[in-house]
């Protein structure tokens, strides 16, 4: 039978659904393709190990809690070089493991003396390569806890490079900050919520190649002024694109947001970014940061003056859930609306004695109608129905560690992993743990970079290894 040649607008039509489909399979965000920690990638390995199912691994030049972000054949993380004492940008082929490029990505290591101390001396642990890194496509942006915010392209040639807090003051908060960049229609988005008075002097870049500084001496604010922003800047600039200043009532370290921006597209077509913190739930124009809307608090009366707040919104359904913090309730608020909105703008609560449905730190998961929320304060994660809040089931995991990781639902199971590189995979469906295995080492400690599944391969990070388990 002879051969058709396809015609050039089919051919197109093509190219364009393959390429789709190849862009389906990435993870080019903390949380995934869809900003909430769920892909449709299937084909996975039932069971996997140290030694079964792995494609490669890489070892890794220093722990990091960081999540890796796939673009096609490509993986990029940040590291730490601790002999060296640099911030590390990595890139990695997924197909071989082979390390394609690695920089000297930020300019600071870890904290200062000073800083360990006032942070009763939890930042002993604190390295700034806790954000995960964002892409377009064609240029990774990463950021680091000490204010770097640097570009690279695909080949890992700096685009352009600038630091957070010699451009806008010095960071206000008690840990090291760790929200992620979230990248939309060319724009970068990285939300700064702190406190409004200065806690103490905080190690930031400097000394660096192409580094900016104040355009003038109004530009960096004042100790006395220290304000919670959005920051949005071009994606192949750099440049400022709004800095959006984001107003709160909370007090003291409630004030302060460890969570990144997510975006969500709602009723009608209309854009805009969710974000919580400061006691409240904000939605943003992406296009000029101008709050829309707002509900709060899970903090009456704003009375609780140390409630720093660290899971990020997760959305669907028309649902954003929120997770107040240390033991209290998860919130489902109604999207959709405009102004301040009222009590009723709550569809429901989680509750009970006890309250399983309850997450600190790791963000929820959304797919299939319901949120996948890992509770690291009772070590059990449950499924509760994104309509009314019915747990469908609540499952307990080991208690050695800590669960701090963020659970990824794919291949209809969820994957959790916590800080030694313990990791539990559960039926999506009955909550049953269908798979255990330890991929981290005895002495492991405080690994909290989420599972990746991208284009039929899982991604495991410990402290000293990166994993690549595939079919």
């Amino acid at each position: 039978m002879p051969h058709t040649p396809l015609s050039p607008l089919f051919a197109c039509a093509l190219a364009a659904a393959l390429s789709a489909s190849a862009h389906a399979q990435d993870w080019p965000h903390w949380r995934g393709p869809n900003y909430n920690g769920a892909t449709a990638v299937a084909g996975l390995p039932k069971t996997f190990g140290p030694e079964e199912n792995v494609r490669w691994s890489v070892d890794l030049p220093g722990p990091a809690a960081s999540t890796p972000i796939v673009l096609g054949d490509r993986v990029f993380l940040t590291s730490v070089d601790a002999a060296r004492e640099r911030l590390v940008a990595m890139c990695v082929d997924r197909r071989t493991g082979a390390v394609s490029w690695r920089r000297d990505a930020g300019s600071g290591y870890k904290a200062t003396d000073e800083w360990t101390r006032v942070a009763r001396g939890a930042q002993t642990r604190a390295t700034f390569a806790s954000p995960s890194p964002v892409s377009d496509g064609e240029v990774v942006v990463f950021f680091f806890g000490n204010g770097d915010l640097v570009a690279y392209d695909l080949a890992g040639d700096e685009r352009w490079r600038r630091n957070v807090q010699a451009d806008f003051g010095d960071f206000a908060f008690n840990w090291t900050f760790a929200a992620s960049p979230t990248y939309q229609d060319g724009i970068v988005y990285l939300p700064v919520l702190q406190r409004d008075v200065p806690i103490h002097k905080q190690p930031r870049g400097g000394g660096r190649r192409g580094q900016r500084r104040p355009r003038d001496a109004s530009a960096a604010k004042s100790p006395e002024k220290i304000e919670s922003f959005v920051l949005a800047v071009d994606v192949k600039t750099g440049e400022d694109v709004f800095r959006h200043v984001r107003p709160s009532p909370a007090q003291v370290e409630s004030l302060e947001s460890y969570t990144t921006l997510i975006p969500y597209v709602g009723a009608g077509g209309r854009e805009e970014l969710l974000l919580v913190g400061g006691d409240v739930l904000t939605g943003h124009d992406p296009k000029s940061g101008d709050e829309l809307w707002r509900w709060g608090t899970w903090n009456a009366g704003h009375r609780e003056r140390f409630w720093r707040l660290v899971p990020t919104v997760v959305a669907g359904d028309g649902v954003a859930l929120v997770c107040a913090p240390k033991r209290a309730p998860v919130y489902a608020v109604r999207l959709g609306g405009s102004g301040e909105q009222p009590a009723e703008a709550v569809l429901w609560k989680s509750g009970g004695r006890p309250n399983l449905v309850s997450s600190d730190v790791p963000t929820p998961a959304y797919h299939d109608g319901s949120f996948f929320v890992l509770s690291d304060v009772r070590s059990a994660i449950s499924r509760v129905r994104a309509a009314d809040g019915g747990v469908q089931w609540s499952t307990p995991l080991p208690k050695d560690h800590l669960w701090r990781a963020s659970p990824t639902v794919a291949d209809g199971r969820v994957w959790c992993i916590d800080h030694n590189g313990l990791v539990v995979v559960l039926d999506a469906d009955s909550g049953e743990v269908v798979h255990r295995v330890a991929m981290g080492t005895e002495d492991d400690d405080h690994i909290r970079s989420s599972v990746v599944v991208a284009h039929g391969d899982v991604l495991i990070r410990t402290n000293r290894t990166l994993f690549c388990v595939g079919g």
